[in-house]
């Protein structure tokens, strides 16, 4: 029998790759969060990303309305992010769920941080403080859930063995030390494939199991170098209209995952006749099956001007548009 509290994926077990095979993982996760839970509370911070929405399907399966979640708005979320997750969770499965806007906090923080492990650790430490100051606020929580997947393990394990992890996860962590809860990991062992079978085995919509994933530090770790609030906007808006026309052309179901990057230089355009200086933006679009090797998606010409079109007339600020063509290895699949 395979053990799902370990650190390190048994060689037996099987790739999740049907319902079958998810249906049976499903069942043996529900009976083991109802054994380790019991009546108990627990406490998941829901992003609206793949791995926290199946543990909170998971969860709400095993134990309803035990479950509270809480949706931290650290100002790093891509466009309506925020607003479709209160929708989809609150409205749509009838979560318990907190919402808490912290931008200023989070863009303060920030403000003049430009080296990038720098910024994940300032994000990843003040997204565990502001989810610590709403968990004292409840009465009664003895666990906490996370979307810790096998990937993140594996980081951990290379920076336990003294090698170089390639970055840090915000998931993986601890809290301060007067909110020591028991954690409840149900998906640490999958790759990102595996949780999406499991997803759509556990009914949640297509569009929700095939969202596009989002690191833990957001539009933090795209805004490349110091973070400022004209450059965050336009990368959200920019970031947007990639999206919208991969919708349109039929490569948002074909390309793993898609973003925009704005690196902090600029250089010299035209507009309207005179000197125009401007962000480039940079496109990343690649498939992956477990995340831990990455190729290029070929994206036709024809979209790739109409993007550039719509980047550099609807977004200011912007006027390149450049594409990434570096697999995993040798290039991360987030530059930062």
């Amino acid at each position: 029998m395979i053990d799902f509290n370990a650190n390190v994926r048994p060689a037996e077990m099987e790739r999740i790759v049907n319902f079958e095979l998810a249906n049976a993982f499903i069942a043996a996760q529900v009976a083991a969060i109802r054994a380790q839970v019991g009546d108990k509370k627990v406490l998941l911070a829901l992003s609206g990303g793949v791995d926290s929405s199946v543990v909170a399907a998971l969860l709400i399966k095993a134990i309803g309305k035990q479950l509270v979640c809480v949706h931290v708005n650290h100002g790093l979320m891509r466009k309506d992010e925020s607003e479709s997750v209160i929708k989809m969770f609150r409205d749509g499965l009838d979560a318990n769920l907190i919402y808490v806007d912290a931008t200023d906090r989070f863009l303060d923080l920030l403000a003049g941080v430009a080296e990038p492990e720098r910024k994940r650790k300032i994000i990843g430490k003040e997204f565990i403080e502001v989810f610590a100051d709403e968990a004292r606020k409840l009465e009664d929580i003895t666990y906490l859930a996370q979307g810790t997947i096998y990937p993140d393990i594996l980081e951990s394990i290379k920076a336990a063995e003294g090698k170089k992890a390639v970055k840090s996860h915000h998931n993986v962590g601890g809290l301060p030390e007067d909110l020591q809860f028991e954690l409840v990991e149900p998906i640490k062992l999958l790759f990102k494939d595996e949780v999406r079978v499991v997803g759509e085995a556990l009914g949640l919509p297509h569009s929700m199991v095939y969202r596009q994933p989002f690191p833990g530090p957001g539009l933090g770790v795209r805004c490349l170098g110091a973070i400022t609030r004209d450059r965050l906007h336009a990368l959200r808006e920019a970031d947007a209209i990639l999206r919208e026309e991969f919708d349109v052309c039929g490569l948002s179901e074909k390309v793993w995952q898609y973003f925009v990057v704005i690196p902090d230089i600029k250089s010299v355009g035209v507009r309207d006749e005179s000197r125009y200086e401007g962000w480039p933006a940079i496109i990343r679009a690649v498939n992956t099956t477990d995340a831990m090797t990455a190729t290029i998606e070929e994206i036709p010409y024809a979209v790739l001007h109409k993007i550039t079109y719509r980047i550099t007339h609807e977004v200011e600020g912007i006027n390149r548009v450049l594409m990434d063509l570096t697999p995993k290895p040798i290039g991360t699949i987030e530059w930062e």
